[in-house]
């Protein structure tokens, strides 16, 4: 197809997956949805999510005069992006190079991944700002031992890992 180009999709809400899966069902058309997996503490313990990188939206390789119609009315999709009159035309290299740090299965995945010996920031509670290094995993808690300098003297604390 040597008049497609790739262009911004605007889905329903939550809805990237099920627009991704009807957009694939237009012929000639390719569709590129890229995920998040991370892993968030919840009531029940840590679980992981799945989530769209651009909550909202994902791209299509189509030739907009034979096949806009189709994507505009496809199952979960709002329509396309545009700035005033013109849609949104996403340059091929932004799409390769986003293909290429997410990988071929779309999915991104996001691990919080601390090792004793690094040194990291505090980001909530009172000791929010505070450069430390890590000292102990403690996995089961979901918590790590710290060392940090305060008010002179190391002291050693524990800490709540968050993603």
């Amino acid at each position: 197809m040597s008049n497609s180009a790739w262009y911004c999709i605007r889905s329903k809400v939550k809805q990237e997956h099920v627009a991704a899966g009807s957009l694939r069902q237009v012929p000639g058309a390719e569709v590129f949805a890229p995920r998040l997996r991370f892993r968030r503490s919840t009531r029940r313990g840590p679980v992981w999510f799945v989530e769209a990188l651009f909550p909202g939206y994902l791209f299509a390789r189509f030739d907009w005069e034979r096949q806009v119609k189709a994507i505009q009315y496809a199952h979960g999709v709002m329509g396309v992006v545009h700035f005033g009159p013109l849609p949104a035309v996403v340059p091929d290299p932004v799409v390769d190079a986003l293909r290429r740090e997410v990988g071929g299965q779309e999915l991104c995945v996001v691990a919080c991944e601390v090792a004793v010996g690094d040194e990291v920031q505090v980001t909530a509670g009172p000791l929010a700002g505070l450069l430390v290094v890590v000292q102990q995993l403690l996995p089961a808690r979901e918590r790590v031992k710290v060392l940090l300098d305060f008010l002179g003297r190391r002291v050693e604390a524990e800490v709540a890992v968050t993603e």
